[in-house]
């Protein structure tokens, strides 16, 4: 039988497998090697075209065609002196992958000369075609016009691919007619509608404050196994993930893998991925093994949150592209293996000032107490109303496996602020009354730092189950999945942040205006916030199935699949908050809104395929083939006339092979059947309901058979790399 399966096993145990380019240089050495920025810019360009970039780097000014050219002409040598032939756009369409389109340096002049050209309009604006990238309906194929537009606030960088070099330019995509067709568009549209809003309300508290900037420190986990025995499972190969098979006697039950000695391939291949990661400018700092077998997480330091969208975007094709030299492959996917923890991406989210101050951070004076909780308590209230858009944020077909899970918190958003700042809460809510008297204003002296131990910089205790916890300094976001762009969750959690900033503005003002002294507007407004949000606020295990039924009794929503998370972008809450703010036109949400729903049915609708493939052409063969062995067997021992006794367990063999061998042809059918009436819908919300609902509760059912199938039909026979394989075999 014609199997991938030994080969790859027997390679992985005679061949040398660490292949690589780590080179050993200190960080500091290489670090930003291959970006324009810093001290690379200045000596590059001229003190007029170098403030026009800073200047449109801090403060979103147009820089004009002149210093255009000026800037385009400073890369381009830049660019040329490290072996650089070629320049792309570099932007985030919503396939959820990276994108580019190489254009060499290489023209010829109308005399036939040839020369090496790059200049302010190949830098500004570009002209990929539009229709051929997920737009939900704004580009007909026939209108193939889109562009993409420099974004000066995230630098340029030469990406190394083999034994070339690309200077790549971070760029917006939209269409033609200006819709936004990608991640960064309304990312930077939400970042600069909470600098505003912040703005208005830290001066409040400091008239000093003229920026208030969202930063990011993303967690990446992320699983490795050898690429052969990854090539050969189809599934692995087309959809990520393992479609079947069993759980290995030992998993992460012992919980040993979890902070353990790094293997020694996949240590080199994380040496190796830090390398290019750093010469990018991505300030890597953790690595660690995580509690899967096979599974490890890095993680940066806190950038502006832009930025921070576009290094995790590199990090992911670095990381896939590295892995090949050292003949690995990485997993992104959110549940690539049943039965042990799947991976996510936890984005830690905080707002800093231009005078050095963390906004989520408790001060040591009365007034910067004031601040820290006047956006702490936003920031909650902001969750609380719009909970279904931060589930919608995060919502796919992959991350559906994993939330809920032992690993993951549920699908129910909830947020946890800890013992400590509960009490904040509670004493605020209690004392801050209609009527505020002068001996109550004790309430403004509150020194949070002495309720909060100096000594714990995560105020709380970590509570690993709640999807929005606050860490001490940051709100971590754990729900976000392991393959999702970080700019989809930080653009909407941005958003109804500086809306909720906005209307808080707006009713202080109010009470000012009667006569309130501000200190005391500001208490009666956060007072009504603590009350107001009080039941997204969790403190315990949200595994619980109590938690379940008491979030039911609270009003809050468990949005258990992708389809009906996805609605939420339709709300009037929804509409309203993106509009107003100006994220969002009407038809650009609705647009992504059927993006996501299509990207579902896809991903569905290919995983059905694969498994209906795997199960025909890999499982079944390979069970009828020891089905035949027991079956002459079996006519062996009775031609001898031998006693049906003496060969019960071949026979009782038998009937449950031929058992779980039907149940997997009838699955498969049905499932063909349900996926044809599926597919024969038009609309695509009643087409991803069905994928959901009638499609996917096939999958397991084909899986617990195949998966029997697995414990008892002869090794030398299956022909899938196993768990145990691709777990624990490096």
């Amino acid at each position: 039988m014609s199997s991938l399966r030994f080969p790859a096993l027997q390679e992985l145990s005679s061949e040398e497998k660490k292949i690589g380019h780590y080179n050993g240089k200190k960080i500091t050495a290489i670090f930003s090697s291959n970006v324009f920025t810093g001290r690379t810019i200045r000596e590059y360009l001229s003190d007029e075209a170098y403030k026009s970039l800073m200047a449109s780097v801090k403060s979103g000014n147009k820089i004009d065609r002149k210093m255009a050219d000026q800037i385009a002409a400073g890369m381009k040598a830049w660019a040329e002196e490290r072996g650089v032939t070629h320049f792309s756009h570099w932007f985030q369409p919503l396939t959820g992958t990276t994108a580019e389109k190489h254009d060499s340096f290489f023209t010829i002049k109308s005399d036939g000369t040839a020369i090496e050209l790059f200049d302010g309009d190949a830098l500004i604006q570009q002209e990929p075609d539009a229709s051929s990238f997920p737009n939900g309906g704004i580009r007909a194929t026939f209108e193939a016009r889109g562009y993409t537009a420099w974004d000066p606030s995230s630098p340029a960088f030469i990406m190394e691919t083999g034994h070339g070099k690309t200077l790549c330019i971070p760029t917006i995509f939209i269409a033609y007619n200006g819709e936004s067709l990608d991640y960064k568009a309304p990312l930077l549209k939400s970042i600069a509608a909470l600098d505003k809003a912040a703005v208005d309300v830290c001066n409040y508290f400091d008239k000093n404050v003229t920026k208030v900037t969202a930063t990011l420190g993303w967690e990446q986990e992320y699983f490795v196994i050898d690429e052969n025995l990854a090539n050969a499972r189809p599934d692995l190969v087309m959809c990520g993930r393992t479609l079947v098979g069993h759980a290995p006697a030992k998993g992460q039950q012992l919980e040993d893998h979890y902070f353990g000695a790094i293997p020694e391939r996949v240590f080199a291949f994380m040496q190796d991925f830090e390398q290019e990661s750093y010469k990018l400018g991505i300030p890597l700092r953790t690595r660690h093994n995580e509690v899967a077998p096979g599974q490890f997480e890095c993680a940066p330091i806190f950038e502006e949150v832009n930025i921070a969208v576009d290094h995790n975007s590199l990090l992911m094709d670095v990381m896939a592209r590295v892995a090949k030299r050292h003949k690995l492959k990485v997993l992104l996917h959110e549940k690539p293996f049943a039965g042990v923890n799947g991976s996510g991406k936890h984005n830690n989210w905080s707002l800093a000032t231009d005078t050095g101050v963390n906004l989520l951070a408790p001060g040591k004076t009365p007034r910067t107490n004031l601040m820290f909780l006047t956006f702490f308590i936003n920031t909650i209230k902001a969750v609380h109303d719009y909970a279904d858009l931060m589930r919608a944020a995060i919502a796919s077909a992959s991350n559906d496996h994993r939330l809920g899970a032992n690993e993951a918190p549920p699908a129910i958003i909830s947020v946890y602020i800890g013992t400590y700042l509960s009490q904040v809460l509670d004493e605020i809510e209690e004392r801050v009354k209609d009527k505020f008297s002068e001996q109550d204003e004790v309430i403004l002296k509150l020194d949070i730092h002495k309720q909060i131990p100096e000594l714990l910089m995560d105020n709380t205790d970590r509570n690993r189950t709640s999807p929005f916890a606050f860490t001490g300094n940051k709100f971590e976001f754990r729900a976000v999945g392991s393959t999702a762009n970080c700019g989809s969750p930080m653009t909407v959690l941005n958003t109804i942040v500086a809306d909720t900033l906005k209307q808080f503005k707006k009713e202080v003002d109010a009470l000012i205006e009667k006569g309130e002294k501000k200190e005391i507007a500001i208490m009666h407004i956060l007072r009504k916030y603590i009350t107001d949000s009080k039941n997204i606020r969790f403190e315990g295990d949200n595994y619980s199935d109590e938690w379940a039924e008491e979030a039911k009794r609270r009003g809050l929503n468990n949005f258990k699949t992708t389809p009906e998370a996805l609605d939420s972008f339709l709300t009037e809450n929804a509409k309203k908050v993106f509009f107003n703010n100006g994220i969002y036109s009407e038809r650009e949400l609705e647009a992504r809104h059927e993006i996501m729903l299509e990207d579902y049915v896809k991903k569905v609708q290919i995983e059905a395929r694969i498994l209906g493939y795997i199960a025909t052409n890999h499982i079944l063969p390979a069970a009828i083939n020891y089905q035949n062995v027991l079956l002459e067997n079996v006519k062996g021992l009775k031609d001898l006339g031998l006693d049906e006794s003496t060969y019960k367990a071949q026979l009782n063999l038998l009937k449950v092979a031929s058992g779980h061998i039907q149940n997997i042809n009838d699955n498969v059918e049905a499932m063909i059947e349900a996926r044809k009436r599926a597919n024969n819908v038009a609309d695509t919300h009643k087409r991803a309901a069905l994928y959901c609902n009638d499609v996917k509760p096939y999958f397991d059912k084909i899986r617990y058979h195949a998966d029997k199938l697995e414990l008892i039909v002869d090794d030398k026979l299956w022909p899938l790399p196993k768990y145990r394989e691709l777990l624990f075999l490096r």
